[in-house]
């Protein structure tokens, strides 16, 4: 098991990226939340299998039909992903 804090850029505000993400690591099997920050990037804690959160880093850099992608960063953390995958408030 491994835990990853991923940020994602671009235009991924309003287009369905945090539902996307949800959908997305439920399928890879992840548990971990998804949020929007204030500074228009999305943030997510993802824990599993290291090749599902790769899986979630390289689908990531697609996202959803609307997003447009310009950045994804993937680093290492200690966070508690909790139970499930579920989708918070704005950070």
């Amino acid at each position: 098991m491994t835990t990853q804090r991923i940020y994602v850029s671009g235009r991924v505000h309003q287009v369905g990226y945090r539902d996307w993400t949800v959908r997305t690591a439920r399928g890879l099997g992840l548990t971990g939340w998804v949020r929007n920050l204030r500074d228009g990037r999305v943030e997510m804690l993802a824990s599993g299998e290291e090749g599902a959160i790769g899986a979630l880093v390289a689908a990531c850099r697609e996202g959803p039909p609307l997003a447009q992608v310009t950045d994804v960063e993937a680093f290492p953390d200690t966070g508690d992903p909790g139970r499930g995958f579920t989708k918070r408030f704005t950070a």
